[in-house]
């Protein structure tokens, strides 16, 4: 059983990651931070959720996905869940110190925000968490091809947005 201790440890190494997967998924900062509270007043309410998990950062993002789109679904229809992922949001990246890399920060949150919110969500799994597609399918709930036909899409659709910058710094 977790303590204390084991919490603020977990919290410690998994809390930046948590926040960057679910504010691509909220893309608002006080949802996201709400999200993060839910995981883990929810693991301090039961410590025992963790025996015999695996994998822990898969878990815990798969926690994380499933408050998100909880807390997306208490707010409104699927249908507008959706929509409200691309609206204004929080940025995702850190700003850059330098012109170029703060310009293509910026294209590449704007072409992110751009994509549907299922193929944003396979995107950043397998980007930034560096999760397989089997893990990421297994997470989200969906098939493998499934996971990996959104990945490919939502590449594309990041090539083909980001492609000018490249020609442009090329």
């Amino acid at each position: 059983m977790a303590d204390e201790f084991d919490l603020e440890q977990l919290y410690d190494e998994h809390a930046q990651p948590l926040y960057a997967f679910a504010l691509e998924l909220t893309r608002n900062e006080a949802d996201t931070k709400d999200v993060l509270q839910s995981i883990f007043a929810k693991l301090a309410r039961e410590p025992g959720r963790l025996q015999n998990i695996r994998n822990v950062r898969a878990y815990l993002l798969r926690l994380a996905h499933n408050a998100a789109v909880d807390l997306m679904r208490r707010r409104s229809t699927r249908e507008k869940y959706a929509e409200e992922f691309g609206r204004e949001s929080d940025p995702v990246f850190q700003a850059a110190s330098h012109p170029d890399d703060e310009g293509f920060r910026m294209a590449l949150s704007d072409a992110l925000r751009e994509l549907p919110p299922d193929q944003r969500a396979v995107v950043h799994l397998r980007l930034w968490e560096n999760l397989k597609f089997e893990e990421v399918a297994d997470l989200l709930g969906i098939s493998l091809n499934t996971a990996a036909s959104r990945y490919r899409y939502g590449i594309d659709k990041l090539r083909h947005r980001l492609r000018p910058l490249y020609d442009e710094i090329k």
